[in-house]
């Protein structure tokens, strides 16, 4: 089972992912809807280099107009971003 990060960097985690456009939040928020408590540290690299985006170029992802490309096309990053999608 691969490991959980803790209720400390759950809460940073979250803060980390507001947003400023309300469609980003909307497909954030289900995430951590479905996961709730259970982010692994490797779900959590992945989506803490997401929210280095800019909310366009995150949602451009989000809705599948892009791909990952570059030094964000890693498995964690693509591994959150599938479960985003959903």
């Amino acid at each position: 089972m691969p490991e959980l990060i803790g209720e400390r960097e759950l809460s940073k985690l979250r803060w980390r992912c507001r947003r400023g456009l309300l469609e980003n939040d909307l497909f954030i928020d289900r995430y951590f809807a479905r996961k709730g408590d259970r982010i692994s540290v490797t779900q959590a690299d992945g989506l803490t280099a997401l929210m280095d985006l800019a909310d366009n170029d995150l949602l451009d992802l989000l809705l599948r107009r892009k791909e990952p490309s570059g030094e964000i096309d890693t498995a964690a990053v693509r591994e959150v971003l599938a479960e985003l999608r959903t």
